[in-house]
Formats: structure tokens, sequence, C-alpha cells
């Protein structure tokens, strides 16, 4: 036996095992999608059992695709993962630029910015919603009243009451509302997901090149000069990296978008194929995959920008 081939039946059992772990749930789902399977159908009490003789083809693709939510929920999970890799990528780069200096405390405030990561998708959503973004009980309306009762004092002054009495009574945004519940998703999530950009980056920026940046200084070089022509470029993997891999989590958000709105208004892939998977596995193994195919474009997009990345 060559010495390649031990490695090689080494790993066999591992790579076995993977392959099962995935096809198998594939192939269900795929299989499930080109049949009526109904968990409860009192009707057509043959379509609550999967069996190829409730073949149905194409149809629950059709069905998708012809449902209301379908391609909002996709243009939704566009929006939400996209808003939460810019917000978390521009915040994650400033604030490790700040923390890599050296200051008093710097160890626990690294700590500290990390800590959000740690936080339980569910238990975020809950505090989120409830301690901060909540119109009457939250932070968003103890800021809301605060900032009437202020105007409301400035309007008894002789010169600037005048000024004040024109402006409206503020009212707290409902981030349950159909309309404003994706920003509580956005908001949440990159409270979350910055300090893993944070880390990465941090980390990143102990191997920058010194001697660059204090020759670009003597050269006359602004800091946000030496940003980005220094930095930035030195950045550029670990931000690949940080955008890959927050794509593949976000794509299957859940917890929160049921927390905060139960979908009303709010949808993204997931979310409707648990709506549909109440009663329509059919319909909801066709929504399944659909995700996929949009995760592996995805997916295909990013692993061109990693390499990309990673040969220059």
């Amino acid at each position: 036996m060559s010495d390649r081939s031990i490695p090689r039946l080494l790993q066999t059992p591992a790579v076995l095992l993977l392959l099962v772990w995935m096809l198998v749930p594939l192939s269900m789902t795929l299989f499930f999608s080109f049949i009526r399977y109904a968990l409860n159908n009192t009707r057509r009490p043959e379509w609550t059992t999967p069996d190829i003789a409730n073949w149905r083809g194409f149809g629950n693709y059709n069905y998708v695709l012809n449902n209301k939510d379908f391609w909002f929920a996709i243009q939704n999970s566009v929006i939400i993962v996209v808003s939460i890799l810019i917000i978390t990528v521009i915040f994650g780069l400033a604030i490790a630029v700040l923390v890599n200096r050296s200051f008093p405390g710097r160890g626990i405030v690294r700590v500290l910015l990390i800590s959000p990561f740690f936080v339980m998708p569910a238990v975020n959503a809950v505090l989120w919603i409830n301690m901060i973004l909540d119109p009457v009980l939250g932070l968003n309306g103890v800021a809301v009243a605060g900032i009437n009762n202020i105007v409301s004092g400035l309007q008894d002054f002789p010169v600037l009451g005048a000024f004040f009495s024109l402006w409206p009574e503020f009212e707290p945004v409902s981030f349950r509302a159909t309309q404003t519940s994706a920003y509580a998703v956005i908001m949440m999530v990159s409270w979350q997901w910055t300090p893993f950009a944070v880390l990465i980056f941090m980390t990143s920026l102990q191997s920058e090149d010194e001697s660059q940046k204090e020759a670009a200084t003597l050269d006359g070089a602004s800091p946000w000069s030496q940003f980005i022509n220094l930095t930035v470029p030195h950045l550029a993997r670990p931000i690949a990296i940080v955008v890959m891999i927050q794509s593949i989590f976000h794509l299957s958000l859940y917890a929160e978008i049921e927390i905060v709105s139960r979908g009303n208004g709010n949808k993204n892939l997931p979310y409707l194929i648990g709506e549909f998977s109440t009663n329509n596995i059919g319909a909801a193994s066709a929504t399944g995959i659909f995700a996929v195919i949009l995760a592996n474009i995805i997916a295909i997009f990013l692993l061109r920008m990693v390499g990309k990345s990673l040969m220059d």
C-alpha cells in the first residue's frame, strides 16, 4: 500500500458519513417536492403519506412560483442579507481600527465587544423587540417621550418658544408593523454579528506591516489615505471571508422573524418553508429546493470573490 493510500483510506469513513448526511436529506426533499404530501387532509387521506402514487411532477414548483409570498420572500431575503453585510462590515472595520490602538482597559473592551456574538438568536430577538424597540416600554418609547418632554419645556422660553411650538409631537415607531419589522431584524442581527467581523478584522490587523504606514506618514499621507490604500487592501481576504460566512448564516434566519412579526409583511425563504410545512410538505420541499438553488448561486459568487481575494 502506497503512502498516499493510507491517508485517503483513513479519510474515507468521514467523507462517506458527510455524503450520507448531505445526500439523504436532500434526496428526500427532492422526492417530496414532486409528490402530493399533506400532513392533514381528510378529503384525500392518501396524500398524508409520502408515496410515489401521489406523483405530481412540477405541480408543487408551479404552486410555489405562483404563490404571492414567494417572490417577496426572495426579495426580502436578499435585502436583509445585503443590509446586514453592509452594516457589519462597515462598523466592524471602524471598531476594529479603533480598538487596535493601545489604551487602558483594551482587553476588557475587546471582551465586551465580542460578547454579543454569544447571545442566542431567540434571546437576542426577544431582548431587542421588548426592551429596546418596544414603542411603550422599550428604550424606543422612552427616548421619544424624553424628546417630547424636552421640546415641550423649550416651548416656554421667550424667544425659542415660538420656534419649538411649531414642532409636532413625535410618535415612537412600532417595529412590529408590516413596513418596519424588517428593519428591526436587520438591526438586531447586525448588532449580534458585528462582533464576529470585529474579531476577524482585529486578528488580521495584528499582521499589518507597520513599516509601510510609517513610510506613508513620512511621505505626508493622511490617516484616511493610509486606511484606504494600506489597511483596506490588507483586510481584503478577511472581508471576503466575513461576507461569505455571514451570508450562509443569514440566508437561514428564522427565529428573529418569527419573534418580531410572525411573518406579517416580513418573510424570507426559511420562514415561507415553515409556513408550508405545517400542512403542505410538497410545497415546502419545493421551496426548499429553490432556497438551495439561491444559496448555491450566492455561494458561487462569494467563492469566486474569496478566490480572487486569496489569489491577489
